[in-house]
C-alpha cells in the first residue's frame, strides 16, 4: 500500500499528460496534491511539514529556474542582434545533402546547444534551421528530438549530474561510512565524477555512434521519395566520422574532468571537425540526396509551415562575432569550473540561505549558490557581454530581456511544483512512523518484484521522469534516490544504477511532452504531438534496450562477487 501511494504521483501525471494531455503546468500541481495525499495519510506527516518540505523543493527549484533563463537569455540575445541568424546562415553553406545536414546541425549543433544551454533549447532551435534548408516540418521535429539525448546525460554544464544527484550526496556520505564495498568517494564531487565516467563512455558513447546511423535510415525510410532505409544507410561513413569526431573529446573530458564539459565541448570540437571535414569531402556520400520536391510530400509531414516556406539567411556579422558568445560561455565555464584556478571555490562560497523557520520548522533549510549556478555566470554575464560585442541598441537588448522573462511563466509553474513533488518524496523519511522515505518504500517494493534483473530496467525509469517532468535534471532529483534504494536493497552496485538513470534520463529526452511541445510550436505542427511521441518512443525503447544491455554486463564484469 505504500508503495502505492508512492506510485500516486507519478501515475497521475502520467495519465494526465499523455492520456488526457494536459500541460505539464496544470498535470504537475495535481502530481503534487497526490504526494501530498500520499505523505499525510500514508507516512502520517502533518500539513505543517508538508509545507516545509514543498518550500525546501521551492528553492531548489529557482536554481534551476536561474539556469533556464539563462539559457533562453543566450538564444534571444542572439537572436535579437543577429548572431543567430548569423549562425544558421554559415550552416547552409555546408553541404546540400540532407543526411549530412541532418547530422551536422540536428546531431553536433544540438549536442553543442545541449552542453552550453540544454533545458529543450537544442531542439527548438535547430528544428527551424533544418526546416529553412528544406526538410519536412515532421522529419526536422523527430531527427532533433532524437538527437537531442546522449548530449542530455551532462546536459547544460552538467546540471543534471551537479544538480540533479545532490539528493543522493548524503546516501553516499553514510554508505561510505558504513564501509559499503566499492564505494570509496571522499566527497560529493568525486561520486559526480565517477557517475559521469559511467554515464557518458560506457552508454552514452555506444548510442553516439547507433542512433546517427539508425535516424539517417530512419527518416530515407519515412520521409525519402525511395522510402527505403538503404538511402540513410549509405552515409554510414560520415555518420561514423561524426561519432569519433563528438566521443573522442566527450570520453576524454567525462573521464578526466568531471560532468561539466563532455557535451559542450564535444559538440564544439566536434562540430569544427566534420564541418572541416564536410567541405574537405571526407567520408561524404558519392550522391547527394534529398527529401525532394515538397510537392511530393505527405500532407501529414507539413503544418502552418509549409516546405514552401523555407527561409534563406542572411550574414548579420562575421561568423567568428557571430560564435564569440559560446566561445566566451566555454571559457568561463572552464575557468569557474577547474578547482584549481581558484574561482570555483569563491563562486560556490557564495550563498543565499533560506530556512523554513516561518512555518515552523528551522531545521528545513536549503540555499542557493547564485554566482556558481551557470545561469548567471556564465550566462547573464556573456548575454550582457554581447550587447556591445554585437552592437546592439538597448531597444534590441531590453527585447531579448523582456521576452526571456515572459517565456519562464510555464516553466516556472511547472518547475515549483514538480521539485515541490521531489523534496516530499525525499523528505518524507523524516516521520513519526519511522517510514523509510516514500522513494525506499517503493524501491522494496520493486527489488522484490524484479530482482537482480534491475539493471536492464533502471534507464527506462530515468526516460520515464524526463517524460513526465520535462528536464533530466529533474528525473534525476525524482528518481536518482529511488535507484540507489533499489541498488541496496538488491545489492547491486549503487553507481551503475544511478548512471543508468543518469543516462536514461537523457534518452527520456526525446519522448519529453515539453520538448515535443516545444519543437512542434517552433516548426508549425502544434496539435501534432501524440503523432511525434508514436515515432519518437521506438528510437527510445532501442536507447533504453542498449543501456540496459550494458548497465547487466557492467554490473556483472565489475563486480561478479554480486552474482
Amino acid at each position: 500500500m505504500l508503495a502505492l501511494l508512492a506510485l500516486l504521483p507519478i501515475l497521475a501525471a502520467l495519465i494526465l499528460m499523455v492520456g488526457l494531455r494536459w500541460p505539464a503546468t496544470k498535470a504537475m500541481p495535481v502530481a503534487w496534491a497526490c504526494a501530498v495525499f500520499g505523505a499525510m495519510y500514508g507516512w502520517g506527516i502533518d500539513a505543517g511539514t508538508i509545507a516545509a518540505m514543498s518550500f525546501h523543493g521551492a528553492i531548489t527549484a529557482v536554481g534551476v529556474l536561474i539556469i533556464v533563463f539563462g539559457a533562453i537569455l543566450i538564444l534571444y540575445t542572439l537572436q535579437y542582434s543577429g548572431g543567430m541568424e548569423t549562425i544558421q546562415y554559415g550552416m547552409q553553406q555546408i553541404s546540400a545533402d540532407h543526411r549530412i545536414q541532418a547530422i551536422i546541425i540536428g546531431y553536433m549543433f544540438a549536442a553543442f546547444i545541449e552542453g552550453a544551454a540544454g533545458f529543450g533549447t537544442p531542439a527548438a532551435l535547430a528544428a527551424p534551421l533544418l526546416l529553412s534548408l528544406g526538410f519536412p516540418p515532421l522529419a526536422a521535429a523527430i531527427i532533433c528530438l532524437v538527437f537531442n539525448s546522449f548530449p542530455v546525460s551532462f546536459g547544460a554544464v552538467g546540471t543534471p549530474i551537479i544538480l540533479g544527484l545532490k539528493y543522493v550526496h548524503p546516501l553516499v556520505k553514510e554508505a561510505v561510512a558504513s564501509g559499503v564495498p566499492g564505494l570509496n568517494f571522499a566527497s560529493p564531487e568525486q561520486f559526480n565524477l565517477v557517475i559521469g565516467q559511467w554515464a557518458g563512455p560506457p552508454s552514452s558513447t555506444v548510442m553516439a555512434f547507433i542512433l546517427p546511423i539508425f535516424m539517417l535510415g530512419f527518416i530515407t525510410r519515412y520521409f525519402g521519395p525511395n522510402r527505403c532505409w538503404s538511402d540513410g544507410f549509405k552515409a554510414w561513413k560520415f555518420c561514423i566520422f561524426a561519432a569519433v569526431s563528438f566521443v573522442v573529446p566527450y570520453f576524454t573530458f567525462a573521464w578526466l574532468v568531471g560532468p561539466e564539459f563532455p557535451s559542450l565541448i564535444g559538440g564544439l570540437v566536434g562540430l569544427g571537425v566534420i564541418v572541416f571535414g564536410a567541405k574537405k569531402g571526407f567520408c561524404m556520400p558519392t550522391e547527394k540526396w534529398t527529401f525532394g520536391d515538397s510537392k511530393n510530400w505527405d500532407p501529414s509531414w507539413t503544418g502552418e509551415i509549409s516546405g514552401g516556406d523555407t527561409k534563406e539567411f542572411k550574414s548579420h556579422m562575421s561568423q567568428f562575432k557571430a560564435w564569440l558568445p559560446y566561445v566566451l560561455i566555454g571559457a568561463i565555464l572552464v575557468i569557474t569550473r577547474i578547482p584549481d584556478l581558484g574561482l570555483k571555490a569563491l563562486l560556490a562560497g557564495v550563498k543565499l540561505s533560506f530556512t523554513a523557520g516561518f512555518l515552523g520548522h528551522p531545521e528545513i533549510s536549503n540555499d542557493i549558490q547564485f554566482l556558481y549556478l551557470p545561469g548567471t555566470i556564465p550566462f547573464m554575464l556573456v548575454a550582457l557581454l554581447t550587447i556591445p560585442l554585437h552592437g546592439m541598441s538597448a531597444e534590441k537588448a531590453k527585447q531579448a530581456w523582456s521576452v526571456s522573462f515572459a517565456k519562464m511563466k510555464n516553466p516556472t509553474i511547472a518547475l515549483l511544483f514538480a521539485v515541490a513533488l521531489v523534496s516530499i518524496f525525499r523528505l518524507s523519511g523524516t516521520n513519526p512512523n519511522g517510514l523509510a522515505s516514500m522513494p525506499l518504500e517503493l524501491a522494496k517494493a520493486v527489488a522484490g518484484i524484479v530482482g537482480n534483473a534491475w539493471p536492464m530496467f533502471a534507464s527506462v525509469v530515468g526516460g520515464l521522469g524526463a517524460f513526465i517532468t520535462g528536464s533530466n535534471t529533474v528525473s534525476n532529483l525524482l528518481f536518482a534516490e529511488f535507484q540507489w534504494g533499489v541498488a541496496q536493497q538488491l545489492d547491486l552496485p549503487r553507481q551503475i544504477i544511478v548512471a543508468a538513470q543518469v543516462v536514461g534520463g537523457g534518452a527520456g529526452n526525446m519522448i519529453c511532452i515539453h520538448n515535443i511541445v516545444a519543437a512542434c510550436a517552433v516548426v508549425g505542427l502544434s496539435g501534432m504531438e501524440g503523432t511525434i511521441l508514436k515515432c519518437t518512443v521506438w528510437p527510445f525503447l532501442l536507447y533504453a534496450a542498449v543501456v540496459g544491455i550494458i548497465a547487466s554486463l557492467m554490473c556483472f564484469v565489475f563486480f561478479p562477487t554480486l552474482f
